[in-house]
Parts: structure tokens; sequence; C-alpha cells
């Protein structure tokens, strides 16, 4: 039997697999959370607050939520110890929760900077490092969902992509560290998509609504992308057919990036 046949024969299918989405209780979290279950994969989705996990399962019963704040001590052994000791496994995890809070330099005070740093940087590396044994076990996948904004610039809001820069930085680390475990690890990069988000920011409905004139005046496509699109993106780098990938960052942004 040759290595292509062994791998084939090995290879844990779909519906196997068990999957932990961080920030799962709206958006692009809510959207993957869906799309694995649609795939037959159970998924825990994680989130601070149970009333929109319960939102994201409704009518998926491979969703099982998790209440959990990522950022606070102790709660990433948590989510992985329970995950692990209900379903026995580990395949995936999409470290996907994340604040866009910010403000132009002058006006940024630690109680600003600190939220960002825990929950967009230091959770991400937390949670992926107590999940790390269960992923090596299973041979499984990483997906940091990161900004194409942090390959630009975002002026006036300049933590934030700083952040998701890091992550990708991250990934790119990882994907070597971990390759001799067997564990990929690869990001999605989306762009200006519809999810709640922005109406954390901290601005004014007429500003978020200039931002979204200026993003879209800044995408090929002409358009805000949907969740759902960046979901497809999660599952597709996740899937067993792109074990071959590894320390790579897409890009899901309507061309916005290269425009």
């Amino acid at each position: 039997m040759n290595n292509r046949t062994q791998q084939q024969n090995t290879r844990v299918d779909s519906t196997d697999r068990v999957v932990v989405v961080t920030g799962a209780g709206t958006g692009i979290g809510r959207a993957t959370a869906r799309a694995f279950a649609r795939e037959g994969a159970t998924v825990v989705a994680v989130g601070r607050r149970r009333g929109p996990l319960d939102e994201t399962a409704e009518g998926f019963p491979g969703i099982r939520p998790l209440v959990a704040d990522i950022t606070a001590p102790g709660a990433p052994e948590d989510i992985v110890r329970t995950t692990v000791g209900n379903h026995g496994r580990l395949d995936v995890l999409v470290n996907n929760a994340g604040i866009a809070t910010g403000g132009p330099l002058g006006t940024l005070g630690r109680e600003t900077i600190g939220p960002l740093l825990e929950t967009n940087l230091v959770a991400p590396v937390l949670l992926t490092q107590a999940a790390l044994d269960a992923l090596t076990t299973a041979r499984g996948v990483v997906v940091n969902v990161t900004t194409t904004v942090g390959q630009r610039g975002w002026p006036n809001n300049s933590v934030y992509p700083a952040t998701k820069s890091a992550l990708e930085t991250l990934t790119r680390c990882w994907a070597l560290e971990l390759a001799p475990r067997g564990v990929r690890v690869v990001a999605v990069a989306p762009g200006a998509i519809d999810t709640p988000i922005a109406d954390h920011t901290g601005l004014t409905p007429e500003q978020r609504r200039a931002v979204r004139a200026w993003q879209i005046a800044h995408t090929p496509l002409g358009r805000i992308g949907r969740p759902e699109e960046v979901a497809w993106a999660v599952t597709a780098l996740a899937s067993p057919d792109a074990a071959f990938l590894t320390g790579t960052v897409l890009p899901v942004d309507g061309g916005a990036l290269v425009s």
C-alpha cells in the first residue's frame, strides 16, 4: 500500500470530526458553526452569552453551545477539557472571537488596548496551547480568523488590525512549529462582512454608514460580504481535502486587498 492510499484510509471523515468555534453567537462564528454542522461535524459553539448561542444551535442538533469567556483565567483549559470529555476528541479549532473597538492615537488607554489584546491575541494563543495535545492526537487543524485590514491599514483604529496582523504571524509560525506533530495551521482574512462587530466599535450610526460606503467603494466586487462566504472558506481550509495546506492566509474580501 502506497503513502497516498494510507493517508486516504486513515484520515478522519468530516462527519466524524469535533470542532470548536469561538465567538459562535453571531456573525462569522455562527455561520461557521452551522457550516461545519451541515457537514455532519459535532460543533462546540463557544460564546459569552447563552441566548445567541442557542439561536446559533436552533435547528442544528450537532451544535452544542458552551458558555465561556475565552479571556477568563482557566477558560481555555476548561473549553478543551469539556470538549474532549464530552466528545472524545478535538479535530478543528476555529479562533474566531474578536472585538474591534479602538480610536485614533491620542485617545487610546489601557481600558481600550487591554481587551483588544486579551480577546484577539492572548486568548487564541492560550486556547491553541490548551488544545495542542488533543489536536496532535487527531492530526487536527487550527483556523485563525483575521482581517485583510491587517495587511493594509486602518487609520484611527490601529490596534485592532495590529492584533489581527499578529495572529497571521502566529499562523505562519505555528504552521512550521506544529507540522512535525501533524497539525495544520491556516487563517482566513475577511474583508468587509455584514456582521454585528461594527456595532461595538464606538462609532455613531452615521459614522458606521460612512465606513460601509468607503468599504464598498474600495471593494472591487462592489458589495459587502456575507458571513456564510467566510464560513465556506473556513470549512474548505479545514477540510481533509486541504491536507497539503498549512501557513496559508486566505483573503475573503471581494478583491479589496489587491485593489
